[in-house]
């Protein structure tokens, strides 16, 4: 009972294991896996407290196997040596050794390359763990040889489950206090699919509380004092909810563009990275389709900067809806990029003679400027004449939207090449 509350309650049995049903549900592939025999390497990738180091030792003790531990923070290729050499010689009634490595993509590559051998001639079972994408933290050798296990956050109904399971089992809180029922369900909602956290926040909880009294939500309040959100800066957390905030935004629903951003700006992040992210998103998304949206975000920046947080959340509140409201258009994003496309493919073509700067004698005696029309001098600004290289006739790469103000902009320039036509 000294040990954390939530190391005390791990699961001893798949049965026991909540959410991941995926998985372990009824003829999910690692209960078959586990039930047929036939376990191989693979790599848990998910969020803290999802169950990646719960299902590592479940899987050992059902299948009976050795069951050796790394964290590859804190060890190298010398400890790996000693778990394959434990493994050569197995303990009595083991059949083989599942080696679990925690943070498996902190080991670079040569760590990493050092498990292959052993993997590849049946010495050890890996079961890897890792919160980071593994295309990315792993290598390509290692990867191909792990089946990839997708973990998700545990939804609220399942850590509310881990919550109840935790005031009866023997295992868990000794003589707990009387618990308003809105406290399990706001720890379960806090905790963010963290099973671990749930149940320390629960331990943390309960410790508050004086003898006789009841455990509410004025007193959780006062024993967490924290943020309820999970939010790693550099983590996949970060980069799911900046994606669902952009694609909010770009489907125009200012309701959802809202909540993602208010996820980020209750989590800590930067608001000035917010800021640049809204005026990056002006002039992608929206465009010429409402030139005013650029200026909406840089004032929103600016106003940001200058006033700070929290009062920096209605600037970026008022900018992040009129984005989400405004016409989209990506015509002049594409047309740049298309446009350097062009000078990467062709080259530094010359520059046609009358569009030539003509500052000296020398220059006008060459023909720099000879011939140039000055639009102001004839009707409606717009006069025929070649403004592109020879070899660039004809090309087009920005093509206005049919809607909001490009609609405008496309109609003036038809305007504008009827009339040099005539």
């Amino acid at each position: 009972m000294t040990a954390p509350l939530a190391d005390r309650m791990r699961p001893q049995t798949l049965d026991d294991v909540v959410g991941q049903q995926r998985w372990i549900g009824h003829d999910g592939p690692l209960r078959r896996s586990v039930e047929e025999g036939r376990v191989g390497s693979m790599v848990l990738w998910g969020p803290p407290g999802c169950g990646k180091t719960t299902l590592a030792r479940v899987i050992a003790k059902a299948s009976g196997f050795a069951f050796e531990q790394l964290s590859a923070v804190l060890s190298g290729v010398k400890d790996l040596r000693a778990v394959v050499e434990r493994a050569r010689q197995p303990t009595l009634g083991a059949s083989r050794t599942l080696l679990f490595v925690d943070e498996i993509h902190r080991w670079n590559k040569a760590q990493q390359d050092a498990l292959l051998p052993h993997i590849e001639d049946g010495t050890l079972v890996l079961v890897g763990a890792t919160t980071e994408n593994p295309s990315f933290a792993l290598n390509p050798a290692l990867r191909s040889r792990l089946l990839l296990v997708r973990l998700e956050p545990l939804d609220v109904t399942d850590v509310r489950s881990l919550l109840d399971r935790a005031l009866v089992d023997p295992r868990g809180v000794a003589d707990p206090p009387p618990i308003d029922d809105d406290v399990l369900g706001a720890i379960a909602m806090a905790a963010a699919g963290d099973a671990r956290r749930a149940l320390t926040d629960l331990e943390r909880a309960v410790e508050s509380v004086p003898s006789g009294e009841r455990l509410d939500r004025d007193r959780l309040q006062q024993a967490l004092q924290r943020s309820g959100l999970r939010h790693d800066r550099d983590g996949e957390d970060h980069y799911n909810v900046v994606s669902a905030w952009i694609k909010s935004m770009r489907g125009s629903d200012p309701d959802a563009s809202l909540y993602w951003m208010a996820r980020l700006i209750a989590a800590g992040e930067d608001p000035r990275f917010l800021a640049r992210r809204l005026m990056v998103f002006a002039a992608e998304d929206v465009g010429n389709a409402d030139p005013r949206a650029l200026s909406v975000a840089v004032a929103a920046a600016e106003a940001v900067d200058r006033v700070g947080m929290p009062e920096g959340r209605i600037p970026l509140g008022q900018a992040c809806t009129f984005l989400a409201c405004a016409p989209k258009s990506n015509a002049a994003y594409k047309a740049i990029d298309a446009a350097l496309a062009e000078v990467k493919r062709s080259g530094a073509l010359p520059v046609p003679l009358h569009l030539r700067n003509a500052p000296t004698q020398h220059m006008q005696d060459e023909g720099y400027g000879a011939g140039y029309r000055y639009p102001h001098d004839h009707p409606y600004g717009v006069v025929a004449q070649r403004y592109r290289p020879e070899e660039l006739d004809g090309v087009r790469w920005y093509e206005p939207r049919p809607w909001g103000e490009e609609k405008r902009i496309a109609e003036r320039l038809a305007f504008w090449a009827r009339k040099q036509d005539e």
